[in-house]
């Protein structure tokens, strides 16, 4: 009669260590959070370079669409992350309203399928950073050096060498299309070929 006695309290106690566990577990799944991109956070601005003395010429892009898995750390929420940047929404901050669109005609405009820039965001093994960009129908990778602030707040920086997307005939366009305002006092116009990338992008934990 023992033996019958024992043999169902340890069945009941069993069970119900087991309904705890898995409330626990499940419990812990539901409050496990995740990083997001904080909508209309990201910002990408570069400079360009005019004349032999190099001075610079500062613009943005207005819009960046992005494609992205929430993961538990904020690195792990970027690597992999896909963006797509429409170059109509270059804004160059020009008062006389003729530059912007000069870039858009005779830089942009004369590439092959440059409607949109687009790339991949990549971490390595060792947490280096790169963009692989695609423009004028040619992908190269573009390595970033970046900062992170209280695991969230991001900031790339980047220089883009455009004989990498074999864009040195759209540049001989542009500088053309230029020349005048390109030209520094040593009488040389010039529109140099390396152009500084910075973008920052801030994510918050749901």
């Amino acid at each position: 009669m023992k033996k019958v006695i024992v043999l169902p309290l340890a069945i009941v106690l069993i069970t119900a260590f087991s309904c705890k566990k898995a409330k626990k577990e499940a419990k812990q799944e539901e409050t496990k959070q995740v990083y997001t991109i904080v909508e209309d956070s990201t910002d990408i601005r570069f400079t360009a370079y005019k004349t032999t003395e190099k001075k610079p010429v500062g613009g943005t892009f207005t819009k960046i669409s992005y494609d992205y898995t929430s993961s538990e750390t904020a690195m792990e929420t970027l690597n992999g992350l896909e963006f797509s940047i429409p170059v109509s929404s270059l804004f160059t901050n020009d008062t006389t309203n003729t530059r912007d669109p000069k870039i858009l005609h005779f830089f942009f405009g004369v590439m092959e399928n440059t409607e949109l820039i687009s790339g991949v965001l990549q971490f390595d093994e060792n947490q280096n950073c790169s963009a692989k960009l695609t423009m004028n129908g040619v992908s190269a990778e573009l390595p970033m050096e970046y900062e992170m602030a209280n695991d969230s707040h991001f900031t790339f920086s980047g220089t883009m060498d455009l004989t990498k997307w074999n864009a040195l005939e759209a540049l001989a366009s542009l500088n053309k299309a230029c020349f005048d305002l390109h030209t520094g006092p040593d009488g040389v116009s010039k529109t140099w070929e390396d152009v500084a990338v910075k973008a920052s992008i801030l994510l918050e934990k749901k």
